[in-house]
């Protein structure tokens, strides 16, 4: 029988030896009775000694069977520590290292509680049960004293019934949970305490023991330092991503930058060259990055050399606005600026920044060819002007109207060229003078301008009184025109001057646009213009409290003169108007 197990696990042989001696031991003493009737009998001690040997047998299979779970227990734990050592995902390996911590100790869960590396504060890492689910955060049931007592002393606690442990049964989390046995150990690198690992078991007294404890230190020591290699590759992770962060951020700012940005190194051979300066120099980067820039770029080359090898050699800064002749664009306008490439007070270079001024300067051009024509303040702003697109803003505005001249007042001998030419130097003096006081010139209407304060291309908080000013320069260039043509200098003119909120904007379509202010308030600006007599500048009641205090001021030397109401065409009320005078008229 004991040879037909000769396959079987040595324990297993042993237990069934242990079961053979004591079949014939339990048959020698059946036998025993029947010797002594026929005067025979067993040697001395057999009987005993075979009860010996069954004996021994046992306590050798108790003992291989304890060493085989202790070696199964001591692979698993080499299996988990080769995965520690394999692997730097650290959530996943301490999953499956809690899962046979577990199956190893016989306890019913296991957590790895680890302190903040910023904070010190211990915090949950790991909660797993028998079952190997993760335990959810409401199912934290554990003695917090036993967790704070070892991670404050960072010596293991290890008892085999907490609610009968005089050190641990008062405890609340105890009492209320009924906990049983608890195993909890640090987890301790280099002498500092980054953790614990805690096991128990609520049903079961006596389920840890020392050796237990052994491999639950065993596998800490390990655990620790699996922790440690992944928090460092974590940081090694997080600054490796902020590196390429950072790079692709700068890759990208270099790349959208509007201006074209080329580096050279020290013997001018171009290393980088962003796409700006490939729209701008009508070059591809790979035809350009690593070459001369003699090679690469002639045509720049030829004015930049000079300042270019100053640059490299000096650790100066240059500026260069250049025209040269491009392929595919012809002459363009471009700056260059020129700086060193300094890496710890050594030059390794030079940066070039590249700015097209092509448009710019053909903008210019334009703006200087029809600047005669336009009022300044639309030169000023012409963007601004161009940007507001159809449509208008409701705005405070003062409106000036002024018939410079009346047909009927030029002598009658003059032609009809000669008329124009006359006529035309009257609207130039007004239009001459509504610019001087920073106003836009909406149109003129034959001998009549109308003049705009405050909109969008020339904004004053004080427009009334420079519509005023303008009134009043406008009444004095009159008359020392009158007195160059040698004419009777008696005015002819009317102005007429009101403040209110207008539309004011773009109207027409957009090939062709007009800005202008539409509203009451240019009506009434009109009305107080015809209302006017000849020489006269009359403002409204809106205008006159918009500037009353420069008008009532005596340094500026003026009459201000209620002339009552006037009823205008097409207001219900009467308006109260004012006549505005220079005090020595």
């Amino acid at each position: 029988m004991v040879g037909s197990g000769k396959n079987l696990p040595v324990a297993a042989r042993l237990a069934q030896l242990s079961q053979v001696v004591q079949d014939v031991t339990d048959a020698l003493h059946a036998q025993h009775s029947l010797l002594r009737q026929r005067a025979l009998g067993l040697p001395p001690d057999l009987l005993g000694g075979l009860a010996q040997v069954t004996t021994d047998l046992r306590a050798v299979s108790a003992f291989l069977s304890a060493a085989a779970v202790e070696l199964e227990q001591l692979r698993a734990l080499a299996h988990t520590t080769a995965l520690i050592n394999s692997s730097l995902d650290i959530h996943q390996v301490l999953n499956e290292v809690m899962d046979t911590v577990i199956a190893l100790t016989g306890a019913e869960r296991g957590y790895i509680v680890l302190r903040d590396e910023q904070t010190s504060d211990l915090e949950f890492r790991i909660a797993r049960n028998l079952d190997r689910e993760t335990l959810e955060r409401s199912e934290f049931i554990v003695s917090r004293t036993v967790v704070g007592q070892v991670a404050e002393t960072g010596r293991p606690v290890l008892t085999t019934n907490a609610l009968s442990d005089p050190a641990f049964s008062t405890q609340e989390s105890v009492v209320i949970h009924a906990l049983r046995s608890i195993l909890c150990v640090p987890l301790v690198l280099r002498d500092r305490l980054t953790g614990v690992v805690y096991v128990d078991n609520r049903v079961k007294d006596g389920v840890f023991g020392e050796k237990e404890l052994s491999l639950l230190s065993v596998f800490a020591n390990q655990a620790a330092i699996a922790i440690e290699n992944a928090r460092l590759f974590a940081r090694v992770q997080a600054a490796l991503s902020e590196v390429t962060a950072m790079t692709e951020l700068m890759d990208n700012v270099f790349a959208s930058i509007a201006s074209g940005v080329l580096t050279t190194d020290t013997a001018t051979v171009v290393t980088t060259c962003n796409h700006a300066a490939e729209r701008i120099l009508t070059v591809a980067s790979q035809g350009v990055v690593g070459r001369a820039l003699a090679q690469a770029l002639p045509p720049i080359y030829e004015h930049l050399a000079d300042s270019l090898a100053d640059v490299i050699t000096s650790g100066a800064q240059d500026w260069i606005e250049i025209a040269p002749v491009l392929p595919e664009r012809g002459e363009v306008s471009l700056t260059f600026k020129l700086s060193p490439l300094v890496n710890q007070q050594a030059i390794e270079g030079a940066a070039i920044v590249v700015d097209d001024l092509t448009e710019i300067r053909r903008r210019e051009a334009t703006l200087e060819a029809v600047r005669r024509y336009l009022p300044p303040a639309v030169l000023d702003n012409i963007q601004s002007l161009d940007g507001l697109g159809l449509g208008g803003e409701r705005r405070e505005t003062t409106i000036l109207f002024v018939e410079s001249r009346p047909l009927s007042s030029f002598p009658e001998a003059l032609r009809a060229q000669e008329l124009m030419e006359r006529l035309n130097l009257y609207l130039t003096v007004g239009a001459e003078a509504i610019h001087a006081r920073n106003g836009v010139i909406d149109k003129f209407m034959g001998s009549e301008i109308m003049g705009l304060f405050n909109t969008q291309l020339n904004p004053a908080p004080d427009h009334a009184w420079q519509a005023v000013l303008a009134a009043l320069k406008i009444a004095d260039d009159f008359l020392a025109l009158a007195l160059t043509l040698g004419e009777e200098p008696v005015p002819c003119f009317r102005i007429g001057v009101h403040t209110g909120v207008a539309t004011v904007g773009n109207v027409g379509s957009p090939s062709r646009r007009d800005f202008t202010a539409l509203g009451d308030t240019v009506n009434l600006a009109k009305r107080l213009q015809e209302h006017a007599a000849p020489g006269q500048i009359i403002i409204s009641e809106d205008c006159y409290q918009a500037c009353a205090d420069q008008l009532a001021d005596p340094a500026n030397g003026l009459l201000v003169i209620a002339r009552g109401s006037a009823q205008v065409r097409g207001r219900s009320r009467a308006t109260a108007i004012y006549e505005i005078q220079r005090e020595h008229v």
